[in-house]
């Protein structure tokens, strides 16, 4: 797990301002497939919710939650 340990290696040196930097580059990511896919608007708002809950349980956990 060479790739892992670099990897994190690399990501502790971020500031809050870069990771708002990736999480801004990501949403445009997620502009673009919408405007090429446009089916996906489609996709009920409820699969959203389900998957922001999903995606949100374990940072809340370590957030609140963890020692």
């Amino acid at each position: 797990m060479k790739i892992i340990s670099w990897m994190n290696a690399r990501v502790e040196r971020f500031t809050i301002f870069d990771i708002k930097l990736v999480q801004g580059a990501a949403m445009c990511v997620i502009l673009i497939i919408v405007k090429l896919i446009p089916q996906i608007i489609t996709i009920s708002i409820w699969w959203f919710v389900v998957l922001a809950i999903v995606f949100g349980i374990r940072p809340v956990y370590l957030m609140y939650f963890s020692k």
